[in-house]
């Protein structure tokens, strides 16, 4: 059974209506009314704070001091607004989302977070909240005190009524402005992801250049010497010290190949995603068909993560899928990048299988993609990606 009080927020709603009165003494009555009977106090400390910070800062304009003292009650009425919101989601009900928060450095360093501060949306409209709170939080104080003593019969319903325009009030000065500060809080989330993973590949480099090509060179330079030494006294050894050499050098030469096709292929620049693709699918373990469509080359960006989401999905056909072909088509669409790869494996792949997959959305997520898998036992794997489009001269 749905629960009354948060009836009005359940998901799927664009405009939740208000829960409507009734006559009842049950704990959501209860809750509304301990939510009725705090605000006054705390609509006096708020207003308090609101109305010092805003004369303070006001009338020190004229010093240094002044515009840093408004920011900073910015910031301290922010934390009023998410301790009201917790009160309200707590008490009443009200499902409202967290406004996107101010970055913790800024380019511009003090001036930067001056700027940044005062013209803080989320800031103004939580001291408006605080300000027009204390004479509504009066009023339903005394209207609530009296109803205990005067108005019980009727006091539910009165409860229901006031709270009902706190909520609005809450949804309206306290949520998210528009669409834009989610966006925003979302892409500081995914920021991270991007940071995490240039770290990760970052760490990924440095171990292969220290456990590969570096440790193969130390041992190359090692061998020389001793053949070196060997030189005048036996010249045989000698001999086939440096062919020993020599077969290394082609081994770390080759590994560091590998590695700069892995950092950002030299054909992926000077060809383009086309034939990057096809000397992906060469290397693959199935037969690969490749078509690309694409009137232009994208930003090298999106080039880069499309070729990089390529070659992960064709190592897992290689290793996982036990498929005797697969397909790579590429083609844009409209201001979309679109990369679908096929499959005729045993299929059951999924983003949570440890096959690199939720990696690899995490990847897209980060800079506005999508990534689908669609992969039924026995019938192979579809996976489709979609990057937003951007054209080389913009980037």
């Amino acid at each position: 059974m749905t629960d009354p009080l948060h009836a009005a927020d359940a998901p799927g709603d664009d405009r939740p209506a208000l829960p409507s009165p009734r006559f009842a003494y049950d704990r959501h009555t209860w809750m509304e009314i301990a939510y009725l009977l705090s605000s006054f106090p705390l609509a006096v400390v708020g207003f308090v704070y609101a109305v010092t910070m805003l004369a303070l800062g006001v009338g020190l304009t004229v010093t240094v001091i002044g515009l840093p003292l408004i920011t900073a009650g910015l910031r301290g009425a922010r934390m009023l607004g998410r301790a009201e919101r917790a009160r309200a989601r707590k008490l009443l009900g009200v499902r409202v989302e967290e406004p996107s928060p101010l970055p913790v450095r800024r380019a511009g360093g003090f001036f930067g977070w001056l700027w940044t501060g005062l013209k803080d949306p989320v800031g103004w409209r939580a001291v408006l909240y605080e300000v027009i709170r204390l004479p509504w939080g009066i009023v339903t104080f005394a209207v609530t005190l009296t109803g205990l003593f005067v108005l019980w019969p009727v006091l539910p319903f009165v409860a229901r009524g006031l709270t009902n325009a706190d909520r609005a009030m809450v949804r309206g000065l306290l949520s998210p402005s528009d669409e834009l500060e989610q966006r925003i809080a979302e892409l500081e989330s995914d920021r991270g992801v991007v940071v995490d993973t240039a770290a990760a590949d970052l760490r990924r480099i440095e171990r292969d250049l220290h456990d590969g090509a570096q440790a193969r060179l130390v041992n190359l330079a090692m061998g020389l010497g001793l053949a070196k030494e060997k030189l005048l006294e036996d010249p045989d050894t000698a001999a086939a010290m440096v062919d020993e050499a020599h077969g290394e050098v082609k081994l770390a030469l080759q590994e560091l190949r590998d590695l700069a096709r892995g950092i950002h292929p030299a054909v992926l620049t000077d060809r383009g995603l086309d034939a990057a693709l096809s000397s992906v699918a060469s290397r693959c373990t199935v037969p690969v068909k490749v078509t690309a469509d694409l009137p232009a080359r994208p930003a090298e960006a999106i080039e880069g993560i499309a070729y990089f989401t390529v070659s992960e999905l064709l190592q897992n056909v290689s290793k996982h899928s036990g498929a005797r072909s697969a397909s790579v088509d590429v083609w844009r669409s409209d201001d979309r990048l679109l990369i679908q790869v096929r499959d005729d494996g045993r299929g059951g792949a999924s983003l949570d299988k440890g096959t690199g997959m939720a990696g690899l959305a995490e990847r897209l997520g980060a800079v506005d993609g999508l990534f689908v898998v669609d992969s039924p036992e026995g019938t192979g794997t579809t996976v489709t990606a979609e990057l937003p489009w951007r054209d080389r001269h913009q980037q």
